[in-house]
């Protein structure tokens, strides 16, 4: 099993290890984006595919989707490429079917992964991208508007159920690194940090072993409102998208190093903001996971690459472990879009519109099944080898 000790991760032996790697995401979460498409909550998007296409489509849709975007390939692949671990993103609808009702058949996806992992020698942080309810109002939290997780003490006794279910399932698996508690929750911290010493309570009942990595609130990034629950294998995991502008290529042009003197102060202010949470670490005695962080890729005709380069020499001196957002996209304009991309334009992504990607799924799926799920595979995707070296890949 890894082990925190003081602000660093080891392994059984007290060796440190430095976790760095891809999110899987997209996959057991869908996100409209990644796939080339309008971001609304995934239940929104099954909704209307069930509709269109009846009940025993979408069961059909769901498992030809969850068997082929990620299979042990890609595993293989990621360890080949000399990273050493994967995030991985789950919506509780996968694991929950009903409140306090588990799925085996969700369930078993999670198990296929860390099997997998593995097998193939790298770990697991199983991430919980949307509970019950929803933590915050985007639609990566399958939410269409409201974070009810925060408004529903139902809600929250679901989420810290479903939580000792996992744990009791995984307590004694070595492949995974340790659970992800809520991704990116948005409420008020002392309500967060609440949440979090009643959660480890109740996980630590069943499993006493895996690290348990929290995030701040602020879409992970206050690093400084996080209250320590008392336990001694905790993680805090923070998400980096600094400047939001570049990194989601809103304001197109801009370009890195910053030469407009607020970019390049904001800069400044980010970098001291990491270096602050460097030094929570330190004080605390509990080790950082950058979590998400990523650019849409460009092919460096605005020093994305340079950005990712200088960050991830910045992670290296502070200790910081990290999973890059995300391991694969269709190619798009906007948002991180992955380190495999998918550059091509079948009627199911339909680049020109007025439907793209996923909004097309349930009037093409009777037609042309095989070819959309053909497309899902990784090896229909194109690698990015700037991106690549960039985040210090050597085994290309």
């Amino acid at each position: 099993m890894l082990k925190t000790k003081d602000n660093f991760i080891v392994d059984g032996s007290g060796k440190k290890i430095e976790l760095r790697g891809f999110n899987l995401g997209g996959w057991l979460m869908m996100e409209g984006y990644i796939l080339y498409a309008e971001n609304i909550a995934e239940r929104i998007f099954k909704d209307k595919f069930k509709k269109a296409q009846g009940a025993a489509a979408l069961d059909e849709f769901e498992k030809a989707f969850r068997d082929n975007f990620v299979s042990e390939q890609d595993f293989q692949n990621i360890a080949s490429l000399g990273f050493n671990c994967v995030r991985l993103p789950f919506n509780h609808k996968l694991i929950e079917k009903e409140p306090f009702s588990y799925s085996k058949d969700g369930l078993s996806y999670l198990q296929k992964a860390v099997a997998c992992a593995k097998k193939h020698g790298i770990w697991v942080i199983l991430d919980l991208h949307a509970a019950p309810g929803s933590q915050n109002r985007d639609w990566h939290s399958d939410s269409a508007g409201e974070a009810d997780l925060w408004a529903n003490q139902s809600n929250i006794e679901r989420t810290i159920k479903l939580w000792s279910f996992l744990a009791d399932v995984f307590k004694d698996e070595e492949a995974v690194a340790g659970y992800d508690l809520l991704n990116e929750p948005i409420v008020a911290a002392s309500a967060l940090n609440k949440f979090y010493q009643d959660l480890v309570k109740e996980i630590r009942k069943v499993d006493k072993n895996h690290i348990l990595f929290l995030e701040p609130v602020d879409w992970a990034q206050e690093l400084s409102t996080l209250q320590k629950p008392k336990d001694e294998n905790l993680a805090f995991s923070i998400h980096f998208y600094q400047p939001l502008e570049f990194c989601f290529n809103t304001e197109p042009g801009l370009a890195y190093p910053f030469k407009d003197y607020l970019y390049k102060k904001g800069m400044q202010d980010n970098i001291k903001h990491l270096k602050d949470c460097f030094k929570i670490s330190q004080e605390s005695k509990v080790p950082i996971l950058v979590g998400e962080f990523g650019v849409n890729s460009r092919s460096n005709s605005f020093g994305e690459m340079d950005y990712i380069r200088d960050l991830i020499k910045l992670f290296s001196e502070l200790g910081f472990h990290w999973t890059y957002w995300t391991y694969k996209a269709v190619k798009n304009i906007t948002l991180p879009d992955g380190t495999y991309h998918y550059t091509k334009d079948p009627k199911w992504v339909n680049r020109q519109g007025p439907f793209r990607g996923w909004d097309n799924y349930s009037s093409l799926w009777q037609t042309h099944k095989s070819q959309i799920i053909e497309s899902w595979k990784t090896s229909s995707f194109e690698i990015d080898s700037q991106l690549l070296a960039a985040l210090g890949n050597q085994k290309l």
